[in-house]
């Protein structure tokens, strides 16, 4: 065989061997990456949706969480409001119950100076009877001069 029959008859298997390639093993392969290549890009549509649904997600945490810190900032102000309300209605309680304390200690002390005075009434005409008795020898009768002894207490 000569180098030019040799030749031509490697061209012929070769373009047998890149026909049946083409035909058959090329199909599959090409087919394969095809799909890895749909694939990957879905894989990468997935992950830049995931990813703007992360960035959405930390937009709506965010939100709730600064609505949240509202709600609870507004919920503290208005407890405190509250409490100081209950504290001012306690002290005014406590204020009037104090001047109805007061004024309830202030009727009986003058409710008792009346009696006190009453009683030094009452001693002082005894004394005075008994010293005008003394005075005059003789005995005064309080029955008999009720209505003098009654002018002498209305003027002590």
């Amino acid at each position: 065989m000569s180098i030019t029959g040799t030749l031509i008859i490697q061209m012929i298997v070769f373009l047998i061997l890149v026909g049946f390639t083409m035909k058959f093993v090329w199909p599959p392969i090409a087919k394969a990456l095809d799909e890895r290549a749909q694939r990957i890009a879905e894989g990468l549509a997935a992950a830049d949706k995931a990813k703007s649904e992360l960035s959405a997600a930390n937009k709506r945490v965010e939100e709730e969480l600064a609505k949240t810190r509202n709600e609870t900032a507004t919920r503290l102000a208005d407890a405190e409001r509250r409490a100081q309300a209950i504290i001012e209605e306690a002290k005014a309680r406590a204020t009037e119950e104090g001047n109805k304390i007061v004024a309830a200690a202030k009727a009986d002390a003058e409710q008792q100076t009346v009696k006190a005075r009453e009683a030094l009434r009452e001693q002082v005409a005894a004394l005075a009877v008994k010293g005008a008795e003394q005075i005059l020898r003789k005995e005064v009768n309080a029955s008999v001069h009720a209505d003098l002894l009654g002018r002498l207490k209305a003027e002590l």
